[in-house]
């Protein structure tokens, strides 16, 4: 049994889902033309966009089922994975935009495509869209499809990749609305991070593990790092890496006032490996060093 399927090139997917090969950087699949086929693990070497035609009230979405039934989208950035080895056929449906990233170098999508950070959530972090927001994707799609089909010329490409950006910045604000909308379900994560903050530095960890990292609570919080920060910056304005800078410097206050430990004390019981690095943090943020502060 093949561990994984990889697709190097658009082409390649397009023939594993009995698909015509329009243009060799950029395709919208129709998964549904697609014969039935074995679950396996499958890699893309280039972005991909899922539009699940699917009930997703039955979906997980995190720890919790959502309400959503008209569609979700789920994001790869080229050479995730999705999918597993198990035996058991399935029919594909919905439809995939895939595009590869030769298809914006030297376009301004190229320079901004990192900015859409929904490419490295989780697939359990997935879009789930509205009615109204399912046909404008589906509008998006059309418009990408029609350039595909129509005849090319000096224009093709940048009306391709133009519709393609038009349909990324959707995806940003219907993302802006789930976090919106998910605002009790965020407030919990945001007080479970507090939680896991204040046992983090009530336990041993700063000694065998050191600083907290955002990788490491997005993980304690079964979320990918970029779903977590942006659900951080959200909900409190503040970046995670700046949040957690903010509880360091909260503890270390309250850690300070004990005269009975120094300053390199308090840095190792943080978590810092050098107390200098402390000292500068702690200057950086509060304006005086950690002895200013404690004679104050």
């Amino acid at each position: 049994m093949e561990e994984t399927i990889n697709f190097a090139k658009i082409s390649e997917y397009n023939a594993f889902n009995n698909q015509e090969t329009l243009h060799p950087l950029v395709s919208v699949v129709h998964l549904d033309k697609a014969e039935p086929r074995q679950l396996r693990r499958l890699r893309y070497e280039f972005y991909t966009v899922f539009l699940k035609q699917i009930k997703c009230g039955d979906l997980r979405y995190g720890l919790n089922n959502y309400d959503y039934e008209e569609g979700t989208l789920i994001f790869l950035a080229p050479g995730q994975v999705i999918g597993e080895n198990k035996d058991g056929y399935y029919q594909p449906q919905g439809i995939a935009l895939v595009f590869h990233p030769d298809l914006i170098q030297g376009m301004s999508l190229g320079n901004t495509i990192g900015n859409y950070s929904f490419f490295s959530y989780a697939v359990n972090e997935a879009l789930h869209l509205s009615e109204q927001e399912r046909k404008i994707i589906l509008d998006c799609f059309a418009k990408i499809e029609y350039e595909l089909q129509h005849a090319i010329d000096k224009h093709s490409k940048q009306l391709i990749v133009s519709n393609i950006e038009l349909f990324l910045n959707y995806c940003e604000r219907f993302y802006d609305r789930q976090f919106i909308t998910r605002d009790q379900a965020n407030k919990g994560i945001l007080e479970k991070f507090e939680e896991l903050l204040n046992g983090y530095f009530a336990s041993e960890k700063p000694y065998s593990i050191g600083l907290p990292s955002v990788a490491y609570c997005a993980d304690e919080l079964h979320l990918s790092p970029n779903y977590f920060g942006d659900l951080i910056k959200k909900e409190t304005g503040k970046s995670a890496q700046e949040y957690l800078q903010n509880k360091i410097i909260e503890v270390a206050k309250n850690k300070i006032f004990d005269h009975h430990k120094t300053v390199s004390e308090v840095a190792y019981e943080l978590g810092f490996k050098y107390p200098q690095h402390f000292i500068r943090l702690f200057k950086k943020r509060v304006g005086v060093t950690p002895n200013e502060y404690r004679s104050q």
